[in-house]
């Protein structure tokens, strides 16, 4: 990850891994034979370090990271609160803290994602790894009572990516908002769309 942020995609291969991480030549191979499995085995370090952020499933330090083919990390579901204002709280948390100390992580992400664009076989891995944060999403807006959790929970998503991008990497990244900006505009966002779920259809 280290090297994508440093080097960008080009610079991601066996030998600098080898290199940087200290390691004899070829042990990267070992665990990665091609480049689509060294990409691979990337985001699959990426997610389980990202789940983390919801609650105590972040690996021990210097833990050797798992193949690219292993289970997806633990449902968050179990993990998250189940009341709007500890649900705003917590993903407040996350997307500060991401934008503040985890700056270097999400660029990684964005050179995957945009690789994702060019290589079917990362894409789909891409996409398996972001349903695990959708699934969340959707568990949260269904225990607020969301009337239409699937769509909402996505909206949720974007919501919050968004703000991660453009304060990491877009054109707001010399002001990102504060957590408490985070916050408002985060509780705003739920209570507009569970407005909807107890507002009296219209005849």
């Amino acid at each position: 990850m280290r090297l994508l942020v440093e080097r960008g995609m080009r610079g991601l291969t066996h030998r600098a891994v080898d290199e940087t991480a200290g390691l004899p030549a070829g042990s990267t191979s070992y665990y990665a034979r091609t480049r689509a499995a060294l990409l691979e085995l990337t985001l699959a370090r990426m997610t389980v370090l990202e789940a983390g952020e919801f609650g105590n499933v972040m690996p021990e330090p210097g833990a050797a990271p798992a193949p690219a083919g292993d289970p997806a990390p633990p449902d968050l579901s179990a993990l998250l609160p189940q009341d709007r204002d500890g649900i705003v709280q917590l993903l407040a948390s996350i997307v500060s803290d991401a934008i503040r100390d985890g700056r270097d992580q999400k660029i990684a992400r964005y050179e995957l994602a945009l690789e994702a664009t060019r290589r079917p076989e990362l894409r789909g891995a891409y996409d398996d790894a972001g349903r695990t944060f959708r699934t969340a999403a959707v568990g949260i807006m269904r225990a607020l009572g969301s009337r239409d959790p699937a769509r909402h929970g996505r909206f949720l998503v974007m919501w919050c990516e968004g703000v991660m991008f453009d304060s990491v990497a877009g054109a707001g990244w010399n002001e990102p908002p504060s957590r408490d900006e985070i916050a408002l505009g985060i509780g705003e966002l739920l209570d507009g769309m569970l407005a909807a779920t107890t507002r009296p259809p219209e005849e």
